[in-house]
């Protein structure tokens, strides 16, 4: 691969999963806009999320990696953003708790407005459109000019994303996430589930850990007020993330600066592809999705490709194989990475490789599968002498039946009470805290906490 690199040099490849845009000049024109407007994240905050990575590759952190399937334009109000902000407090102080470890924290929140997809159109009775992308690139209506993609939606998302960056900087410094106060983090309709209550008394345990601690001490612990957030999204749409990527007054190298840590999808993986072309010259910590059919050799490929000086921190291996296969695809790989003494974190999604549609046609996913592949990953790495560092996880919190199964018993004709999302299934907040306790649990067992 030809090691002169630009931003734009990924358009001299084949790019997969890239919109196409009836109007050159529109698209341009809005291109050049997003390039001249600030940028949504800093270098000083991505070097920092580097580090900390590398912290959970050697097994002093983990990281759970959380949110929405696909944000949607019309969701970057109050409510929504506060929700899943809370889901994901809650789940990360039931990992500390559970593992006596760091836990680091990133949202799929910010930046996650594009979709790749199976099939580049879709036919509903005998109509045939362009296929919905994502609210960065069209709409979800079914009809001619919803799916039409349009360059000013990649404007619409930029504001977006700054308008919830904006609000979770603001919560976040202003003690939403204090541990004084953790009735801030409550859902007004969280239920009373077995591991609600579980979720409850941890709480309890700790806020009078910490007021003992303070007691003793004779101040205030200022850790206890607040927590670091960073966001990540799929790097998908290959020209809105060129417009987002800057030098750096006093770096080296060019950053992707519309978030923290970009990932590259299973779909647009290939070696000699232009994603693959985009990442290698961004300084961003990356993330590659691993499934099935991908060989050894394909992988340290990839991984040689991304990070050629082998820099820690820098790659993140997200695997989702699905229940049924990860004990035959994943040992495999991880003896290829160890043999080459590369420095990466491992972390399991469960999710996407347990997708199914049900006899109606509804895309749902079943929650003890998602159990079953997250405890096989942790066994795995066990025995194959490596680290599962963290977890990637599509939920909401909002009050959705889209995932089968878990506490509350939800089956297949329960999912068309309340299922919201445009793409794939997501974990309710009851699934979502199940699944933390679980994790911890694991961690426990298998020696990394």
């Amino acid at each position: 691969m030809n090691n002169h690199w630009t931003p734009s040099s990924w358009q001299k490849k084949i790019a997969t999963q890239q919109p196409v845009y009836q109007d050159q000049a529109q698209l341009d024109d809005a291109l050049r806009r997003l390039t001249k407007l600030p940028p949504l994240v800093t270098s000083w905050e991505i070097e920092n999320l580097k580090e900390q990575l590398a912290e959970a590759a050697a097994g002093n952190a983990f990281l759970i990696q959380a949110g929405d399937c696909s944000e949607s334009l019309e969701d970057c109000e109050t409510d929504a953003i506060v929700r899943n902000l809370k889901v994901l407090i809650q789940m990360s102080f039931i990992l500390i708790y559970g593992s006596m470890k760091k836990v680091i924290r990133v949202g799929r929140i910010a930046g996650q407005y594009a979709k790749p997809r199976s099939a580049d159109t879709e036919t509903r009775e005998g109509v045939t459109l362009p296929v919905y992308r994502g609210d960065i690139v069209n709409r979800s209506g079914f009809n001619e000019k919803d799916r039409q993609p349009d360059p000013e939606l990649l404007l619409r998302g930029y504001e977006r994303a700054a308008l919830t960056l904006n609000f979770i900087r603001g919560l976040i410094s202003g003690g939403f996430a204090d541990l004084h106060h953790p009735e801030n983090w409550d859902l007004d309709f969280a239920s009373d589930s077995p591991r609600s209550r579980q979720y409850h008394k941890m709480v309890d345990s700790i806020n009078e850990s910490m007021h003992f601690m303070e007691a003793v001490l004779g101040a205030t612990m200022r850790e206890s007020r607040g927590v670091e957030i960073f966001t990540s999204h799929e790097a998908l749409h290959l020209s809105y993330e060129q417009a987002q990527t800057r030098h750096v007054p006093r770096r080296e190298g060019w950053y992707n600066l519309s978030t923290h840590l970009p990932w590259i999808g299973f779909r647009t993986r290939a070696i000699d592809g232009a994603h693959v072309e985009y990442f290698r010259g961004i300084v961003n910590p990356v993330g590659i999705k691993v499934g099935p059919g991908m060989e050894a050799g394909e992988l340290i490929r990839l991984v040689d490709t991304l990070n050629p000086s082998n820099e820690q921190g820098k790659i993140t291996l997200i695997h989702r194989f699905g229940a049924e296969q990860i004990a035959d695809c994943l040992p495999p790989l991880i003896e290829a990475v160890k043999d080459r003494q590369l420095n990466v974190l491992w972390t399991s999604d469960p999710m996407h490789g347990n997708t199914y549609s049900t006899s109606t046609g509804v895309k749902t996913r079943s929650f003890d599968q998602i159990i079953s592949e997250l405890k096989q990953a942790f066994q795995i790495h066990g025995a194959n002498g490596s680290i599962l560092g963290g977890v990637h996880l599509e939920m909401t919190g909002d009050n959705v039946t889209e995932c089968v199964g878990g506490a509350g018993k939800l089956a297949e004709p329960d999912l068309h009470r309340a299922y919201k999302s445009a793409v794939d299934p997501r974990l309710n907040y009851d699934q979502a805290i199940e699944l933390s306790f679980t994790i911890a649990e694991q961690m426990k067992a298998n020696g990394s906490a």
